[in-house]
C-alpha cells in the first residue's frame, strides 16, 4: 500500500495488518505487528516527509512488513532521537527500543536510488499455510466491526505485549485504538504530577484541530497526579463516543498511574540513598567547620541551585558559615546579599523572614519558610535537642519550584545537619576544655635562673577530648634548688587528669616542706593508695637540682629517685650518652615502695634528659625506638643548648614512624650552662 505523507496514513497501515491478519493463527503477532507497524509509519510520516509504502510478506515462518520511503536521511537516526509528534512535542522516540524489544529482528537498507527501508519480522510457529494477502481492500472505519467487537478491540491488549510495553508506549497504543474506532481528528493525553513542573503531554495521535467537538476525560487518579483524555472528533460522531472515551481513560488511568507510582518508588528509593550517604558524609567529621561545609555540597543541585548556611552566634545574630552554587561564578553576588560586608544579622525582607525562622523554631519547632530575594527557595531552622543552630537556605532547582516532595527532603537534611552541628560544637567544647585542663597539668612556664637551662616539649598522642597521664614540673624551692619531676599517670582522661594533679601537687608539698625525695616519694604513695584505684598508678622520675655546694666542682648537682619510670640519659659534652639511676616501685601500686636516691652531677655544658615511655615505644610495625636510638639521638645534640637536645630527640622519634602517635610524648632537659 502507497501512503501520503499526512496523520492519517498510519492508521491506514494499521488497517490494512488487521485485515490482512484477520485468522485465529496471527492472533498472538497481530497486536505486535500493528504496533510497531504503527511506529515505523509515524517516523516515516515525521522524518521522510515523502509518500511511502506498507509492504507486508507472511510466510509459514514468520511475518515481515517493511516500510520503505524516500526521505533525506537514514530513517534509523530518527528512529534513536527524541521526536516531535504531529507538530507537538513527544516525550520521547519509542521507535528503535521497541523495535529491539518486540521484534525477533529488524534493519534497514538504504538503495541507490535514495530508498530507504525499514523491516522487522516476528516468528510465528507451526501452522497451516496463510490465506493470501495481495490485494487487500482497506476497510473503512468501524464498517466491519460491531461494537462488542470493537469494544474488546479497543481495550483488550494481550498480556505478553502489555508486560513488554512500557506504560507510555502502553497508552500511545490505546490512544491510537481509541482515535482508529472514533475515527477521531486527534487523540491526545496529558498528566500533571503534582510536583509543580506543569502539565506534559504522555501520547497522542492525529493532528490537532480546531474544528470538531473536544471532549475532555477526567483520567480517575490517585492525587496528586492528574489527567486528562482529550478527543477532538467531528460533529454528530456516533453516541457511543463518550462512553468509549471513558473506558479507555480507565485503562490509560493504570497505565499512567503504574508508572507515576513505579517512579515514585524509585525517587523514594534514591531519596532513601541519599539521605543515608549524606548522613554518613555529615557523620564523618567532628569538626565545626567542616561539618557546617558539607551540608551545601550534598544539597546543590539536587535540591536547588545554591544553598546557605547561617549559624547563630553568641548574641543570636546569624552569621554566613557556609555557602555554594551551581555556578561558581555566581557565588561571589550571592556572598555579598547573604553576608552583606562580612557582618553578623541580614537587613532587608531576607533578614526578617529567617529572625521569624529562627523564632518560630524556638517556640513550637518551625516550618519552612519560602522566599522570593534573591531568589525563590526555602528556608528551614537547623535545630538539635530542643536547640536552634541556625537556619538552612536552598534556592530553587533550575526551571521549577520546589515541590513538596523537595520541601520534606530539604526539612530531613536540615534535621540531619543541625545534629551534626551541634554534636560537632559539643565536641568542640569538650576538646576545649581537655586542652586547657591538659595544659593546666603542665607549667605555664620553665623557671628562668643563672647556670641553668631548662627546655621541654609535650606531644599529645591527640588533640581530642581525652586528656593524656603524662606531665612533666619544675618547681623553684629556692634560688639555689629546683624539683624536676616528669611521670605517665595510668590511663587517660578525667580520671587519669586528677591523678595527674596530685601527684604533681602532692610531691611539689612535701619536697617543699623539706622532707627528702625518696621519704616525699613514699609519703605520695601512701597518699594514692588510700583512693583504693590499683588502675590509677603512676611512674615518676623526681629529681632534686642544686647548685654545688662552696669548694664542689661546678655544674649541677642531681638526686634522682625512680618510682617505676625509664632510666634518664645524661648527654656528655664529648659526644656520649648513658642510662642513669636506680629503678624503683610505681606509686599506687603496692602499700610498701622499694625506693632507692642515686646522686649524680652535671658537668658543665652537660645535658640531663627526662621522658616518657611515649619515646622508647614508639612502634615502626613490631620494631620500638628502644634506648639505644634514644642514646645516640641524645649524643648527636651534644654540647647543644636544652632546647636542641629535646627536638633533636623529637624529630628523631617522628622520623622513626610516620604513624600516628598512641602515646603521648613528654621531653624535659635540664643543662649545666657552661
Amino acid at each position: 500500500m502507497r501512503l501520503p505523507p499526512d496523520a492519517r496514513s498510519p492508521g491506514r497501515a494499521r488497517r490494512m495488518i488487521l485485515a490482512a491478519l484477520d485468522a485465529p493463527v496471527f492472533d498472538e503477532l497481530l497486536d505486535t505487528a500493528v504496533l510497531l507497524t504503527s511506529e515505523l509509519c509515524e517516523n516515516a510520516v515525521l522524518h521522510a516527509g515523502t509518500e511511502f509504502e506498507v509492504s507486508l510478506r507472511v510466510s509459514d515462518i514468520e511475518i515481515e512488513v517493511m516500510v520503505s520511503d524516500r526521505g533525506a536521511g537514514p530513517l534509523e537516526e530518527h528512529l534513536a532521537q527524541p521526536r516531535r509528534r504531529y507538530g507537538r512535542a513527544a516525550t520521547h522516540g519509542r521507535g528503535l527500543s521497541m523495535l529491539q524489544r518486540l521484534a525477533t529482528a529488524w534493519g534497514t537498507r538504504h538503495e541507490a536510488d535514495g530508498t530507504h527501508r525499514t523491516w522487522f519480522t516476528l516468528l510465528r510457529g507451526p501452522a497451516p499455510a496463510p490465506p493470501p494477502v495481495a490485494d487487500v481492500p482497506e476497510p473503512e472505519p468501524g464498517a466491519t466491526r460491531s461494537t462488542a467487537d470493537r469494544t474488546r478491540w479497543l481495550l483488550h491488549v494481550p498480556t505478553g505485549l502489555v508486560d513488554r510495553l512500557a506504560p507510555d508506549e502502553l497508552v500511545a497504543e490505546l490512544v491510537r485504538r481509541l482515535r482508529e474506532v472514533l475515527d477521531a481528528a486527534s487523540v491526545q493525553v496529558e498528566v500533571d504530577d503534582g510536583d509543580g513542573s506543569g502539565t506534559r503531554e504522555v501520547a497522542s495521535a492525529g493532528t490537532p484541530t480546531s474544528d470538531g467537538a473536544v471532549l475532555d476525560v477526567p483520567l480517575p487518579t490517585t492525587a496528586p497526579l492528574r489527567g486528562t483524555l482529550r478527543v477532538v472528533h467531528r460533529l454528530g460522531a456516533g453516541a457511543d463516543a463518550a462512553e468509549l472515551a471513558e473506558l479507555v481513560a480507565h485503562r490509560v488511568a493504570m497505565a499512567v498511574e503504574s508508572a507515576w507510582l513505579r517512579g515514585v518508588d524509585q525517587r523514594r528509593r534514591a531519596w532513601m540513598t541519599y539521605l543515608a550517604e549524606t548522613s554518613e558524609l555529615l557523620a564523618q567529621s567532628l569538626d565545626v567547620e567542616l561539618a557546617v561545609a558539607v551540608v551545601p555540597q550534598v544539597v546543590v543541585p539536587r535540591l536547588g541551585q545554591w544553598c546557605a548556611v547561617h549559624l547563630t552566634d553568641p548574641l543570636g545574630r546569624l552569621r554566613l558559615a557556609a555557602l555554594t552554587h551551581a555556578d561558581e561564578d555566581a557565588v561571589g553576588e550571592l556572598r555579598a546579599v547573604l553576608d552583606p560586608a562580612g557582618r553578623p544579622g541580614l537587613p532587608g525582607e531576607l533578614g526578617d523572614r529567617l529572625v521569624a525562622v529562627v523564632r518560630g523554631a524556638s517556640r513550637n519547632g518551625g516550618a519552612a519558610a519560602r522566599f522570593a530575594v534573591p531568589t525563590d527557595g526555602v528556608a528551614v531552622a537547623l535545630r538539635a535537642r530542643g536547640r536552634v543552630l541556625g537556619t538552612l537556605l536552598v534556592g530553587r532547582p533550575d526551571g521549577r519550584p520546589h515541590s513538596p516532595e523537595d520541601v520534606v527532603l530539604i526539612g530531613d537534611i536540615a534535621r540531619r545537619a543541625g545534629l551534626a552541628i551541634h554534636n560537632a560544637q559539643t565536641t568542640a567544647a569538650h576538646v576545649d576544655v581537655s586542652q586547657a585542663l591538659q595544659q593546666a597539668l603542665l607549667p605555664r612556664a620553665l623557671p628562668i635562673a643563672p647556670g641553668l637551662d631548662l627546655a621541654a616539649q609535650y606531644l599529645p598522642a591527640t588533640a581530642g577530648t581525652d586528656v593524656g597521664g603524662d606531665f612533666y614540673d619544675v618547681l623553684t624551692i629556692d634560688p639555689a634548688r629546683w624539683l624536676v619531676s616528669i611521670g605517665d599517670v595510668c590511663g587517660k582522661g578525667a580520671r587519669a587528669a586528677a591523678r595527674t594533679g596530685l601527684v604533681r601537687d602532692v610531691l611539689r608539698v612535701l619536697v617543699r616542706d623539706g622532707r627528702p625525695l625518696t621519704r616525699a616519694v613514699e609519703m605520695l604513695n601512701e597518699v594514692m593508695m588510700d583512693a583504693e584505684d590499683p588502675l590509677q598508678f603512676c611512674t615518676l622520675a623526681a629529681a632534686l637540682v642544686s647548685r654545688p655546694a662552696p669548694g664542689e666542682p661546678s655544674g649541677l648537682a642531681v638526686d634522682l629517685v625512680l618510682a617505676g619510670h625509664l632510666q634518664p640519659v645524661l648527654v656528655h659534652t664529648d659526644g656520649t650518652a648513658e642510662l642513669i639511676g636506680s629503678f624503683g616501685t610505681a606509686v599506687g601500686l603496692v602499700p610498701s615502695v622499694q625506693l632507692a636516691c642515686t646522686r649524680h652531677r652535671i658537668a658543665p655544658g652537660e645535658t640531663l634528659l627526662v621522658y616518657t615511655d611515649g619515646v622508647t615505644e614508639r612502634r615502626r610495625k613490631q620494631v620500638q625506638f628502644g634506648s639505644q636510638r634514644l642514646l645516640t639521638a641524645a649524643a648527636a645534640a651534644a654540647g647543644q643548648p636544652a632546647a636542641q637536645v629535646v627536638e633533636a630527640v623529637r624529630a628523631a622519634v617522628e622520623r622513626f614512624s610516620g604513624d600516628p602517635r598512641d602515646d603521648d610524648i613528654a621531653l624535659l632537659a635540664v643543662r649545666a650552662v657552661p
